[in-house]
């Protein structure tokens, strides 16, 4: 490669790691004394979170507080006013140092939000009638609160919840198909800072108990090396493989999507080895960044530790965290399974070949070198499936397992190498702590996307809820298929300027409900946690939908290609899973409700995995040779069998207890296609005699 070519490649990968750091909350880089303050605070905040998962007991409300009043304090410390320069007030948009005006905000911020922990007695007295203090300081942490999402997330939070506010003030004078009898700044103030129907909801509970230590357990696990691992085992796995390095992508960011609830720091991680590796065994820079968006952007969804918002769901629905574990399961491999399926495809139609033996790493030497690393993953999963334990004492003891493994991992190294086990006894606890400075900071966009959203979820439980069913039923027709639509197009809009956590809120509190029982109402009996998954997925794929998705500039910086068109092929290539929550609303077999058998559970996803690879192909355009035109609808057809067994049943009134029995029909109609695809593809010549 030449020095033009490195010095591009390293740019590439500067710029997405940069994306990276703003999303993990990496904004300033202070000088001075001021650069402790902020890992100061965030480790602080880790060990009070650690505290009361264990021995600090604590009212709801106030660890809520106390948890928004940290993600406040490290906003305003953090992230400038302006990105640039303006106005001449260059103080705003500093960012190698932390302004007294910053220092002054924060110190408001935090304190505006634990109010209500500082004056509990007092705030439950007069519940309903705040007095002008209270007024005050609740608009103050609205506004606070709403400027710093700004800051972190983006506008487009804050203005939705500035636009549900204003509607709740104005619902009086709209017109009459949505009219609302409105709210009084007293009731408003109430509810959203004085109550847990506001702020203080679920949202903001679940980020402060559970999804915090999830998020703490990941940047620990990658601080001590095992995204690296993955990556390797992945390598030395599947690349010498057909298109070798792309399956090692899918796989890689499949196992570091387990522990990283961010589509971007997945892509930083595993693509600026993977993409570099697709592009030296000719796969386009389009399509390698496109790979490396679609699989990054789906760990999210791959059980057991899923995006923040699958605690929330737990929640919601009121079920254990292992529920929605079970009911994601086979989407999200099957989702994985097709992905896998299509690099295959695309080395085939490019002709490709995996990476020479010599250039991978060992695979018996890699897997044993990092098995320590899956040990708090294994004990992880232990306490959630087997002891059955909650998932916030789950992530506590797996975190204590993963702290001795830091501190142990180096200082054994160096005593193999006959290094000084004292200072690699040191790195162990630099590494801890480095990796509590990072989790604080990981935590910052997803408690204030909490927090925020739950400004809109107070607006709807003040009474939009049922008239916002009417009007998702006036706009669809009634039809559950236009609605299922609209909600999905509305999710990829909101969530091109809001993150997972943040999309699945507003809507999970719009559309969850109206899916439920405008379904009902017109025959279809949708399980409740069917609808949360149909909003939680598509707020996962606007991710990559163009012309915002951040994932894929993060891929196309390492790639050095065009982002409009890496996310549009990246948006391709996840169409596979799009079609997943079409398909498990009416058929809830593909999220096991009510099914407890191992080989039902097995047959399930062998077939739903046939189905989206038959869909892949339609949509790919090719199997083992190029489709013809007319085998498209033989794919779908093939699709629509195995992921929908009952609908075909149905058709050819077939009783739905042997709804099973399509299985072979569409198994059949599968094996047809090949064989007439095998018999165009042409036989390669006899080798000449004496060759």
């Amino acid at each position: 490669m030449s020095s033009p070519e490195i010095k591009e490649k390293d740019e590439g990968i500067e710029l997405a790691k940069k994306l990276a750091e703003e999303e993990e909350g990496v904004s300033r880089k202070p000088k001075g004394p001021d650069k402790w303050v902020i890992p100061t605070i965030a480790v602080i905040w880790c060990l009070f979170q650690l505290s009361i998962a264990s021995w600090l007991i604590l009212n709801a409300v106030f660890i809520r507080a106390i948890h928004l009043g940290f993600a406040l304090l490290i906003v305003f410390l953090n992230y400038p006013f302006f990105k640039k320069p303006r106005f001449g007030l260059k103080f705003l948009s500093a960012r190698d140092r932390i302004p007294i005006f910053d220092y002054i905000v924060a110190v408001v911020a935090a304190l505006s939000a634990v109010y209500i922990a500082i004056d509990y007695v007092g705030i439950n007295a007069r519940y309903g009638a705040p007095i002008t203090r209270d007024i005050v300081i609740g608009l103050l942490l609205v506004v606070l609160l709403l400027e710093a999402s700004r800051r972190v997330i983006g506008p487009a939070l804050s203005l939705i919840a500035i636009f549900f506010s204003a509607y709740a003030f104005l619902g009086p004078y709209m017109p009459d198909v949505i009219a609302f009898k409105g709210v009084s700044l007293n009731r408003y103030v109430g509810q959203m800072t004085m109550s847990t129907e506001g702020i203080y909801g679920i949202p903001l509970d679940v980020s402060a108990t559970i999804v915090f230590l999830y998020v703490l357990f990941g940047a620990m696990l990658d601080r001590a090396g095992a995204g690296r691992y993955f990556i390797n085992l992945a390598l030395s796995l599947l690349g010498r493989f057909k298109g070798g390095p792309a399956k090692a992508a899918v796989l890689g960011s499949g196992l570091t999507g387990l522990v990283s609830g961010s589509s971007i720091a997945n892509i930083v991680t595993t693509g600026t080895f993977t993409i570099p590796l697709m592009k030296k065994v000719g796969y386009p820079p389009k399509k390698a960044a496109a790979v490396e968006v679609a699989a990054s952007t789906d760990g999210q969804i791959a059980p057991p530790i899923m995006g923040a918002a699958a605690f929330i769901i737990a929640e919601y629905v009121n079920v254990p965290y292992i529920a929605v574990v079970k009911a994601a399961a086979i989407p999200a491999f099957a989702s994985y399974a097709a992905l896998l399926y299509i690099t295959h495809i695309e080395a085939s139609k490019l002709g490709l070949k995996g990476l020479p033996k010599s250039e991978l790493p060992p695979f018996f030497k890699t897997l044993v070198g990092g098995l320590h690393y899956l040990i708090p993953l294994v004990f992880l999963l232990y306490q959630l499936m087997v002891l059955r334990h909650s998932a916030e004492a789950s992530a506590f003891n797996a975190i204590w397992v993963l702290l001795i493994l830091m501190l142990v991992q180096h200082p054994i190294k160096a005593y193999r190498n006959k290094q000084p086990i004292g200072p690699a006894f040191k790195q162990g606890v630099v590494d801890i702590f480095s990796s509590f400075a990072a989790g604080g900071r990981n935590m910052v966009a997803v408690a204030l996307a909490t927090a925020a959203a739950g400004i809109i979820v107070g607006v709807v439980a003040m009474g939009l809820g049922g008239l916002i069913t009417q009007i998702i039923d006036t706009v669809s027709g009634g039809n559950i298929y236009i609605m299922l639509i609209v909600t999905a197009i509305a999710s990829l809009i909101i969530g091109m300027g809001l993150p997972t956590t943040a999309t699945y809120i507003v809507m999970a509190s719009l559309t969850a409900p109206a899916i439920v029982t405008i379904g009902s109402s017109y025959g279809f009996m949708v399980p409740l946690m069917a609808a949360h998954l149909f909003c939680f997925y598509f707020g996962i794929l606007a991710d990559d939908t163009p012309p915002v998705g951040l994932a894929a500039y993060a891929a196309a910086a390492i790639a050095k290609s065009d982002p409009i068109p890496t996310g549009i092929q990246g948006f391709m290539y996840d169409i596979r899973t799009a079609i997943l929550p079409f398909m498990f609303i009416f058929n809830s077999d593909l999220i096991l409700h009510n099914i407890n058998s191992w080989p039902q559970g097995l047959l399930i996803f062998a077939m739903t995995c046939i189905g989206n690879f038959a869909f892949a192909s339609a949509t790919q355009g090719w199997f083992i040779t190029k489709n013809k035109i007319w085998e498209i609808p033989l794919f779908l057809g093939v699709t629509l069998i195995m992921m929908r067994p009952d609908f075909m049943a149905q058709l050819f009134h077939i009783p739905h207890s042997q709804r099973y029995w399509m299985y072979p029909v569409g198994l059949a109609l599968w094996g047809l296609i090949y064989l007439m695809q095998r018999f165009r593809i042409p036989r390669s010549a006899p080798a000449p005699v004496g060759a």
